[in-house]
């Protein structure tokens, strides 16, 4: 089946669902997050808003307009309609029916009218649709409601969070933002105001918030923006001479590059970062973003803006590190607390890191990171659920143990070591966790020792500190008394989560070696080596090919070559998390990957040139099923090795991998035969 009948198949089905009252559930299955007909749009957007069949709220106006910013409102509205190109009579009409909805709104949610904020950009592509005043105020209030983050200008928790997730996910960027004190109200304020309208072509949001609209996702515009920035990375860097207001005008009109193409790419994009991101900050910052809770929880005493990386709860920890976590994101827990704490009680899987040999002994402690990253690798290839890419650092949850843990967290960061989040509240939140069940939940917890149980244990009070020492000698004097404990314990403990590695990566291998039994024909039958299923992201850092050289070539030359056999336009993610324009060349024999160049058109780079016999793996995403990752390498009687991959993301991804497969299975075969 061709695109193109692909497309009319389920268009026709959306059709049909949407005269038959199909609700919210429905449409998304059938959408699939894609861009809607133009004439199916109106009825789409009404479903996925909630709005569609609303009484008209408009009735209850008292068709005064005597706000003290009425004339501002009034001029903006004029200004807006003149650079519609409407007919004259049509024009009086949209602004008399613009300066109504802006009013209404005003009074009847008790809010002051402003150029900056935002709403005639949001009100603006509605009008595409041609609504009467009622149903254009529903879909207005739904949207400003539901996915503008309240009081941008004045809510620095936006812009804070935001910055916290570029630090999450790419701090060499993050850093050299900083600075230069580019903070991103700067930049994005506009895109977080407009979601993106006041910046992108109209063509471009209709079809950027049909999939918007789709997910239903009011935190999607922290991702869209990630992306944006990190897709930038290379050009930002190089403006490290230019001035800041330089840099920070370059920034803002990043979003204006998109075409109506790229949404569907940018959006999966975003979703896969989203994936990759500790979700607890969305219960966090609901209430005091988006103006309500899904769980009710009404505490808005999160200082962000004082956080020095993302925190994640101990409860998204612990669910996350068990077995069978699906897509989540999995975490290498680092415990932080001083080795009499740890000795007292901690997670069967958390490698302990000695806070103390940061400032008594570097030598040391950069030995003991090194094991930390060793351990932590070791534990992602056995598979172990003590293993994850995520590193999670935890304190004690008291204020003067935990200051060291922040020192511990900034050198990390100062490294650019990406994914670093600390376990918000400490081990004494974890405590509270398994308060009923700490016994199987923690390692070696004794209670007479625990300073949770006995906080006077191992405890140093203000009195005691301030009757030997002065405020200015605290921190040293609680260093002092941390230094002298005995870590012999931690050291053995260590060895036990070593062992317990170990010991899951030897029962994986013993369980290899039964299915590789019959590795000459290691495709056939075998759904768990070569299937399009939950792609495990665990892959530590490998080259990019297996072929060091890069030929620049004609782009349409190799793609009419004689003996390609198949060709698929995509995008490489590199493990940086950019996008580049790709396209997968498949012969008889290999699978090419060629590199579109930006600054000579029609001319790519020959990335790779991977042999189809070494593919032994195809992996995707549940979630996103085009993001498509090929993993190269042996099967033995040792069992799968994984020794490189390549990751793309393919709308056609379900014809590529087909021919792909089809292709190894003719290579296969003349290899036995």
């Amino acid at each position: 089946m061709s695109d193109s009948d692909d497309d009319s198949c389920w268009s026709a089905d959306l059709e049909s669902a949407l005269l038959e009252g199909c609700d919210f559930g429905i449409l998304r299955n059938i959408c699939k997050g894609r861009p809607v007909p133009d004439h199916l749009r109106t009825d789409v957007w009404k479903i996925c808003l909630n709005v569609s069949g609303k009484g008209d709220m408009l009735s209850c106006f008292d068709e005064l307009y005597d706000m003290p910013e009425q004339e501002q409102l009034r001029l903006d509205c004029h200004a807006l309609v003149e650079n519609l190109g409407n007919e004259e009579e049509d024009k009086v009409s949209i602004i008399s029916d613009l300066e109504s909805i802006l009013t209404f709104y005003c009074k009847s949610r008790n809010e002051k009218y402003a150029q900056s904020n935002g709403w005639l950009d949001i009100i603006q592509p509605q009008l595409a649709l041609k609504q009467n005043k009622a149903e254009l105020y529903n879909m207005f209030y739904a949207i400003i409601t539901k996915y503008m983050p309240k009081d941008c200008v004045k809510n620095g928790k936006v812009f804070h969070l935001f910055r916290l997730l570029l630090l999450y996910h790419d701090p060499e960027l993050c850093s050299f933002l900083d600075s230069k004190r580019i903070t991103p109200d700067l930049y994005a304020l506009k895109w977080f105001q407009s979601i993106f309208a006041h910046t992108c072509d109209l063509k471009v949001i209709l079809v950027m918030w049909d999939v918007y609209f789709q997910q239903a996702d009011p935190f999607l515009i922290f991702f869209l923006a990630l992306v944006i920035l990190v897709n930038a990375k290379e050009q930002l860097l190089l403006m490290k001479d230019e001035s800041k207001q330089a840099i920070v005008d370059t920034l803002s009109l990043f979003p204006c590059a998109l075409e109506a193409e790229d949404i569907e790419d940018f959006c999966s994009l975003a979703q896969y970062y989203a994936s990759r991101t500790p979700q607890s900050f969305r219960r966090d910052y609901q209430q005091p973003l988006f103006g309500h809770s899904i769980i009710g929880n009404k505490d808005e005493s999160i200082q962000v803006s004082q956080a020095l990386c993302l925190p994640v709860s101990v409860g998204e920890l612990l669910s996350a590190n068990q077995v069978g976590v699906g897509d989540r994101v999995q975490y290498f827990v680092v415990d932080c607390r001083p080795a009499e704490q740890y000795n007292s009680g901690h997670l069967p899987t958390a490698f302990h890191l000695d806070l103390n040999l940061m400032l008594q002994n570097p030598v040391e402690f950069a030995t003991a990171v090194q094991a930390l990253f060793a351990t932590k690798q070791q534990a992602v290839a056995a598979g172990s659920i003590a293993g994850g890419e995520h590193l999670c650092f935890m304190g004690s949850g008291r204020e003067e143990e935990d200051l060291y843990v922040n020192m511990v967290l900034a050198n990390f960061l100062q490294k650019n070591t990406m994914y670093v989040s600390v376990a918000r509240g400490g081990y004494a939140a974890l405590h509270a966790a398994l308060k009923d069940n700490l016994n199987d939940g923690l390692t070696d917890h004794c209670a007479r020792s625990c300073i949770v149980c006995n906080p006077d244990s191992g405890a140093v009070s203000d009195a005691e500190t301030l009757d030997e020492f002065g405020d200015g000698d605290k921190l040293d004097s609680i260093l002092g008394k941390f230094s002298s404990v005995v870590k012999c314990k931690s050291a053995i403990v260590k060895e036990k989560l070593t062992n317990y590695i170990k010991n899951e990566q030897q029962q994986a291998t013993a369980e290899r070696h039964v299915q590789s039994s019959d590795k000459g024909r290691r495709y056939r039958n075998m759904a768990s080596v070569f299937t399009i299923d939950d792609d495990d992201d665990e892959l530590g850092s490998v080259a990019s090919s297996d072929d060091e050289r890069r030929e620049t070539v004609n782009l349409e030359t190799w793609l009419k070559k004689p003996d390609v056999l198949h060709s698929f336009k995509c995008r490489e993610i590199k493990q940086n998390g950019y996008v580049v324009p790709s396209w997968l060349l498949v012969t008889d024999n290999h699978l090419y990957v060629l590199r579109e160049l930006a600054d000579e058109r029609g001319m790519a780079l020959i990335q790779a040139r991977r042999s189809l016999a070494s593919i032994v793996k195809i992996t995707s995403k549940k979630r996103h099923p085009e993001l498509i990752t090929f993993k190269y390498g042996t099967n033995d009687d040792d069992g799968l090795h994984i020794t490189n991959f390549d990751r793309f993301l393919i709308p056609r991804a379900g014809d590529a991998t087909k021919a792909i497969k089809i292709q190894i299975m003719k290579v296969l075969d003349a290899l036995d035969s």
